[in-house]
């Protein structure tokens, strides 16, 4: 039962708005005394022509009370209405145990496109990788358990002049030795290298762009050399994404469209969309108060809204998606909506399905990171440090514990995801490794502990036969307050799918986690009678359910043991 569509249809029934749109506009009270639900009459003022006091007495005069609502009442403006406890927990707790509670078929026959990661390579997986991945991940995760088809890509970015700049520096100052031993972290140390020593002699930039150049002709050294790199990346990695758990369907990245950028830079001359500035070719985005959108740049070479385009129209014709979702740092903000709009000119009516999903930057404490200088904190080391936490904390609180190590791993991981997917994703992270590794609070290891209490009561209780619960038996506030909270999970999944806002779901298992240990702490559970009972431990399944379901659209496990 959707318990705020019963109420607009009854509303809709007094008033003739229809239910659609008046169940927009039931709130939750934020004091309880004042309802469960709320429905204001002010909206129905200019229709009616009447005063919305008015309008709420004759709703309630006309009402015809849905089965689950006790009764009614005016306050104000506003029509109040207070659940019939034993009914609305009776109908929550009967879906919430479901295996399929927040699953839905919205997305049956639909394909979402997620590009998200997309990391250099040749450069470390660090801390500034992580928004996009796990945001990406849980999306992906968030879309498929509302019946879409789901296809992750990992649009790497294998190429570029930062190439040439590498080639460059191991010529000078590599060796094959040491970057077989030290792998990544040694192309970054001449990579950096390189940055210092160009500050001093600018004629490497020219050396860099010709080894690109190189590159873009096929020379064999060169893309010998750019292949070596690339495999080497892509190991290291696929070693994050695996301590992670993200996974993605395709790795097509930057590289994968230079052999379909003609075609594009052909069609927007056909449609005489390029313009020549300065040597380079544009587009002109003027009537859209934007600045125009290089697609050439005056040397001949190609850039990151050409490859764009090209990858968008691949996309649409090998998916055929419904939506193409891009997740990157919120200074791409602009760059976006001007190849956005080129699409549009293009005369694609899909252009409109092409969503940005922008986040906010990610920091050090030290200040702002930076590949260039080595300012970096490796994703790699962030997950060892919180395994290592966790398994301390362990080891300090549960020696006993089994499977200490693989609870480790799955707090200390579920821990640096959890973080980061608590914030709003628009906002400015500032990285601190004492607040990631903060296990108190409105934490992921919180969370997990509260699911861990929930599995070990139910461990406890043994086999009860749940169908003889008495539901009138959680009907007082600390019962009803967590079947409320576990009435909104189907309606918290759909609104971060919409808003394309992962957070939505971890303040919402927060929310759960501290509603029942409420509830754990106002009822015994293991009591002698049979009947309340199997009313509480239906509850204790039901969070339990939730929790592991939430978890997972998070990418996070959920340990039956702390």
């Amino acid at each position: 039962m959707d318990f705020k569509m019963e109420i607009a249809t009854a509303i809709s029934a007094c008033t003739g708005m229809d239910a659609n749109e008046a169940v927009n506009y039931i709130e939750i009270p934020p004091d309880r005394k004042m309802g469960d639900y709320a429905f204001p009459c002010f909206r129905l003022a200019k229709t009616l022509r009447k005063a919305p006091p008015v309008i709420a007495q004759e709703i309630i005069e006309k009402l015809k009370k849905p089965d689950f609502i006790s009764s009614a009442e005016v306050k104000g403006a506003y029509v109040n209405f207070f659940a019939d406890k034993s009914v609305f927990v009776r109908n929550v707790i009967e879906r919430s145990v479901s295996a399929s509670y927040g699953s839905s078929d919205m997305g049956n026959g639909k394909t979402v496109v997620i590009d998200y990661s997309s990391p250099n390579i040749a450069k470390p997986f660090h801390v500034g990788h992580l928004r996009s991945t796990v945001i990406g991940s849980a999306l992906y995760k968030i879309y498929t358990e509302l019946g879409y088809k789901c296809v992750g890509i990992n649009h790497l970015g294998d190429w570029g002049t930062q190439f040439g700049k590498l080639i460059s520096a191991y010529k000078r100052w590599g060796s094959k030795e040491a970057v077989e031993r030290d792998g990544i972290s040694e192309l970054m140390r001449i990579y950096v290298k390189f940055h210092d020593e160009a500050e001093k002699e600018p004629s490497l930039n020219d050396e860099a762009r010709g080894w690109f150049v190189k590159m873009q002709e096929g020379d064999d050294e060169a893309i010998t050399l750019w292949k070596w790199f690339y495999e080497m990346s892509i190991r290291e990695f696929e070693r994050v994404y695996d301590i992670l758990d993200v996974k993605f369907d395709s790795y097509a990245g930057e590289s994968f469209y230079n052999d379909k950028m003609d075609a594009v830079v052909e069609e927007l001359k056909a449609k005489n969309l390029l313009t020549e500035s300065n040597g380079a070719q544009i587009v002109d985005l003027e009537d859209s108060n934007m600045p125009p959108c290089l697609i050439i740049r005056s040397d001949g070479g190609t850039l990151y809204a050409t490859r764009d385009i090209a990858a968008a129209l691949y996309r649409k014709k090998t998916y055929d998606f419904d939506k193409c979702i891009y997740i990157t740092a919120i200074d791409q903000n602009l760059h976006f909506a001007q190849w956005f709009k080129v699409i549009e000119k293009m005369g694609y009516d899909w252009a409109g399905s092409l969503v940005h999903v922008p986040f906010g930057l990610v920091s050090l404490e030290s200040g702002k990171l930076s590949t260039r200088h080595g300012n970096v904190v490796l994703m790699e080391e962030l997950l060892k440090g919180s395994i290592d936490e966790t398994r301390r904390i362990i080891e300090e609180k549960n020696p006993d514990l089994p499977d200490k190590e693989n609870v480790a791993k799955q707090v200390g991981i579920g821990a640096v995801k959890f973080n980061d997917l608590y914030n709003g994703r628009i906002k400015d992270v500032v990285f601190s490794w004492s607040r990631m590794l903060n296990f108190d609070g409105e934490t992921g290891p919180y969370v997990q502990y509260t699911n861990a209490r929930a599995c070990s009561v139910l461990k406890k209780a043994g086999d009860v036969d749940l169908s003889q619960a008495e539901y009138s038996a959680v009907s007082d506030e600390s019962s009803f307050e967590v079947c409320r909270e576990l009435n909104n999970f189907p309606a918290k999944v759909i609104d971060a799918a919409e808003k394309y806002e992962p957070s939505i779901i971890s303040r919402y298992l927060v929310d759960l986690s501290q509603a029942f240990n409420k509830f754990y702490h106002d009822n015994p559970i293991i009591v002698e009678d049979k009947k309340v009972m199997a009313a509480r431990l239906l509850i204790v399944k039901a969070v339990n359910n939730v929790l592991v379901k939430g978890l997972s659209l998070l990418g996070i496990s959920a340990p039956e043991q702390m």
